[in-house]
């Protein structure tokens, strides 16, 4: 069974470097996880102005306003079936900030044969939905950018306009020297300008899901079935 990222590359999956070719094939029918360990070495956020989009996505597992160098961090992905039956893959970031405050962004990400990409669902109750345009570089690293956000809550569902949300811009890639994947990432609103970002480095294994049982606070409080 394909993953969801060599579902929505095709070809040019095969273009990835070969430990992001591992990383990016988690799925159920892989049957491994993907869990990586790292440090960031800069979370910074932008001015003042962006605060309250800040404080906001804190509410449920998407931003937060804190900022800080040399910053441990987990990924975790692990591939499960969600409640309407589409293979899904967990993209739960956790950070240990300094004083014992931990923060996580939390993603939950299928793929859709209707709009022919990945959609990735956004916080704990994946009220916000994104597709993903994903492109392999030259060097074999992945960039990813996330398109217009769409709003989903009971009889609700719209397009958020530009000027109320962020655009994510992401690359990642493995550094063969030194064995680690490199990360950076940026959030910026058309208006506001630079809302969020983080740069670091760390490692993965690929346990087993024999091994290694999926955990339950890792799944959204809430499921949406619309795309």
């Amino acid at each position: 069974m394909a993953s969801i990222f060599e579902l929505a590359l095709g070809p040019d999956f095969a273009k990835l470097h070969p430990m992001l070719q591992k990383r990016f094939g988690v799925d159920v029918g892989s049957a491994y996880a993907c869990i990586g360990e790292g440090v960031f070495s800069e979370v910074r956020s932008g001015g003042w102005w962006t605060l309250p989009f800040l404080l906001l996505g804190a509410h449920r597992n998407i931003l937060f306003p804190d900022q800080g160098t040399d910053i441990p961090f987990t990924i975790e992905n692990y591939p499960y079936l969600d409640g309407f039956g589409r293979p899904t893959v967990t993209f739960v970031r956790t950070l240990a900030l300094p004083n014992s405050r931990k923060h996580r962004f939390d993603a939950t990400m299928v793929y859709s044969p209707g709009r022919g990409c990945i959609v990735d669902y956004l916080g704990t109750h994946q009220h916000l939905a994104t597709d993903l345009k994903l492109n392999v570089l030259a060097d074999g690293s992945l960039h990813l950018q996330t398109t217009a956000q769409r709003f989903y809550e009971g009889f609700l569902g719209f397009t958020f306009p530009s000027g109320l949300t962020g655009t994510a811009d992401l690359h990642e890639n493995f550094d063969d020297e030194r064995g680690v994947y490199t990360i950076q990432m940026q959030v910026r609103n058309p208006l506001l300008g630079f809302l969020f970002g983080y740069r670091g480095e760390f490692t993965c294994t690929f346990p087993a899901l024999t091994d290694e049982p999926f955990p339950d606070h890792l799944k959204p409080v809430r499921e949406e079935i619309r795309e």
